[in-house]
C-alpha cells in the first residue's frame, strides 16, 4: 500500500446548494457542520481560477472516523464547478492526511491537478486521478513539517 494514500482524512461532496444538502444531513443526524476556514489562508496557489478557488464554501463535519465536507463553487471555472456541470453532486475528492504535503507530492509521481500552500508549509495537493481512479485524490498536511 502507498503510505501516502493510507490515511483517510475526508470526503469531499460538491453540491449546487451547501444549505439545502446540510440541512438535509442534519435531519438523518449527521452534524455538526461548521464553515471551513478562510481559503485566504493559502498564500500559495497553483489553481485553474483563483476567483473561483476563493469563492467555493465549504463546510465540515467530523465525525469519529472520517471528515464530510460539502463544497459549493460559485459560478467562476473550477475543477469542482466542472465537475458539477458534468456530472452532477458527488464525491469530487478523497483527502489523505500526510505529514508534509511537499514531500508527499514528490513522492506521489502523479501530475498535480492543483495545490496550495499555507505559510508555514502545510496544504494540499490534488491528483489528476480522476480518469483512472474514478475520483480526484488529494493529499493534504495539517501540521508543520518536521525538520
Amino acid at each position: 500500500m502507498n503510505p501516502l494514500f493510507s490515511k483517510l482524512h475526508h470526503v469531499c461532496i460538491v453540491v449546487h446548494d451547501i444549505d439545502i444538502t446540510q440541512t438535509y444531513y442534519e435531519s438523518i443526524g449527521i452534524a455538526p457542520w461548521v464553515a471551513y476556514p478562510p481559503l485566504a489562508d493559502y498564500k500559495e496557489l497553483d489553481v485553474p481560477s483563483r476567483e473561483g478557488f476563493m469563492a467555493m464554501q465549504y463546510r465540515i463535519c467530523n465525525m469519529p472516523n472520517v471528515q464530510l465536507q460539502l463544497c459549493q463553487p460559485d459560478h467562476n471555472p473550477s475543477p469542482q464547478r466542472l465537475h458539477l456541470n458534468a456530472k452532477g453532486e458527488g464525491v469530487f475528492h478523497l483527502g489523505f492526511e500526510v505529514p508534509d504535503a511537499e514531500a508527499a507530492e514528490a513522492a506521489a509521481g502523479i501530475p498535480i491537478k492543483m495545490k496550495g500552500r499555507r505559510e508555514k508549509r502545510t496544504g494540499f495537493s490534488y491528483y489528476d486521478t480522476a480518469e483512472r481512479a474514478g475520483v480526484v485524490l488529494l493529499t493534504r498536511a495539517t501540521d508543520e513539517p518536521s525538520s
